[in-house]
């Protein structure tokens, strides 16, 4: 799949290895993160997807369990429609203030096919097991 982008060549989505999902995406600018706090980071990237596509913003999971810090609104979505910059919303759940560089890795942008539904009314929805049993209603958390 070919995605087109425009972006500096030091900001461009990488892969890491060769088989990631997902690519990584960089800062564009230096910011500040204070411990409990969000912040809206630019990666100077924006992209152009086939119709058929979304693009999804993923935590990095080293971030998440070194600094506690992790994208809020995990996944976040990026619709083919959308043509602006990309931004992450990042949040410091640490107690630790953190700095971010221009360049650093924030988080990663996975790509997905995109099945769009048809809405039906009905009267009624079908009866299961499980039913409306739901929030931990296995046992399992």
């Amino acid at each position: 799949m070919i995605v087109k982008i425009t972006a500096e060549p030091d900001l461009i989505p990488a892969y890491a290895l060769d088989g990631d999902a997902g690519a990584d995406l960089k800062a564009s600018a230096d910011y500040f993160l204070p411990a409990g706090f969000r912040e809206l980071i630019m990666t100077g990237v924006s992209l152009q997807l086939p119709k058929s596509m979304v693009a999804l913003i993923h935590p990095r999971s080293g971030m998440a369990l070194k600094h506690g810090i992790t994208v809020l609104n995990s996944p976040g979505t990026i619709d083919s429609n959308y043509r602006g910059e990309i931004g992450v919303i990042l949040i410091n759940t640490s107690h630790e203030n953190y700095w971010i560089n221009r360049g650093d890795r924030i988080a990663q942008i996975v790509f997905q096919e995109v099945a769009t539904a048809e809405f039906e009314v009905v009267e009624a929805l079908t009866e299961t097991e499980r039913g409306e049993a739901g929030f931990g209603s296995t046992g399992i958390y």
